[in-house]
């Protein structure tokens, strides 16, 4: 059944009216929190919950939407709530559009379209009050909100799903932390300590000829804690431990790199000397688990760096080579549940926000006023 087809049936008959926003709900600012005792009741901004007190500024379902901010962050909450100056609260009239539906219906609008703000993103109550509202059935209050509820039900489905895989995530990360920090715990005496310096390579890398924002054949790895583009050459091969040396934020990041990329000025690749000794992966979720160890290194005074004669000074333990594979081998499938984007739970998550994304379209998908003039 086609999007249309499923909206005529939805409808049954009934037609669509577009009315401005605030005719059904009014937009209200927030509150500065400061002074008030804490407590348990959620105290929102444009990024999400701030903090908790013990008073609330609203205690209806409502949708809270961005005046500042990161204004693409919609949240839909029905229970008591303080809320700041840098996100609207809407006060609406359940005798039109019911709260819920209201808020999937404004995640389908490009707020960033709406955008006034020179620097900071914001909106303004004048832009938001104009935003047009689909109403099916308008002409009958009870049929009205049975309509509404209906794209409700169907839509919270999905996002009842994706919070639950969201949650199952959470705790699969929690139990991959336990079982990797158990695995490289070792009694004293019962294997053998080196220094980095007695193990591995390590070195920085240079500026590629060009820097790509395009996905090309390499990435390009630098300071960060994800890749700083893309390059058209490689200048290190695969099974790679990276680490950043110098910059802002980056410093205790620990990446593998499975496939050849550019290694840049700003990063340390380390690679074992002698795989038969130790093996590169097992290099990674040890250090990966003790981030806190390069932090420690780290050289505060202008740019955070840390400096090579420092990182090969740091002590490992090295077990046999047949136990630094078992650890791998279970850190992998651990790995591969919680952060792989082509498998495990991440990907489903993706693909149950993709489904509800395309149902709520499909389903909020009504005739606009001038496509029913024509």
């Amino acid at each position: 059944m086609s999007g249309v087809d499923f909206l005529v049936k939805l409808l049954d008959g009934s037609g669509v009216e577009w009315q401005p926003l605030e005719q059904i709900a009014k937009i209200k600012h927030g509150k500065d929190w400061k002074g008030l005792n804490s407590g348990d009741i959620p105290v929102y901004g444009s990024g999400g919950i701030m903090g908790y007190v013990d008073e609330y500024s609203y205690n209806k379902p409502t949708v809270l939407i961005p005046r500042k901010g990161s204004i693409t962050n919609i949240f839909y909450v029905e229970t008591p709530f303080w809320n700041v100056d840098t996100i609207y609260y809407t006060d609406i009239d359940v005798s039109k559009v019911i709260p819920k539906y209201l808020y999937h219906f404004v995640k389908t609008i490009d707020l960033m379209s709406l955008d006034t703000g020179s620097g900071r993103p914001s909106l303004t109550q004048a832009i938001l009050n104009k935003i047009l509202v689909p109403i099916p059935c308008q002409e009958n209050p009870e049929k009205s909100l049975e309509i509404q509820g209906e794209i409700v039900r169907i839509l919270d489905a999905f996002t009842v799903l994706t919070a639950e895989l969201t949650a199952e995530l959470t705790a699969r990360k929690k139990q991959y932390h336990y079982y990797r920090d158990q695995l490289l715990s070792f009694e004293e005496g019962d294997v053998v300590w080196k220094t980095l310096g007695d193990l591995v390579d390590i070195n920085t890398g240079s500026k590629p000829p060009e820097i790509l924002e395009i996905a090309t054949s390499f990435d390009y790895i630098n300071a960060g804690t994800s890749r700083s583009g893309y390059s058209a050459a490689s200048n290190c091969v695969g099974d790679t431990v990276t680490t950043p040396s110098r910059g802002q934020g980056g410093i205790g990041y620990v990446g593998y790199q499975r496939e050849s990329f550019w290694l840049g000025p700003l990063c340390y690749k380390l690679q074992s000397i002698d795989k038969t000794v130790l093996i590169n992966k097992y290099l990674f979720y040890f250090l990966q688990s003790r981030s806190e160890l390069l932090l420690g290194l780290k050289k505060e005074g202008g740019v955070p760096a840390v400096n090579k004669s420092d990182l090969v000074k740091l002590e490992m333990p090295v077990p046999l080579l047949e136990v630094q594979q078992r650890i791998v081998a279970i850190l992998d499938k651990f790995d591969a549940l919680t952060n792989s984007i082509t498998e495990g739970l991440p990907r489903e998550i993706e693909l149950r926000q993709r489904q509800y994304a395309y149902y709520r379209d499909l389903l909020l998908n009504f005739p606009k006023p001038e496509e029913v003039e024509a």
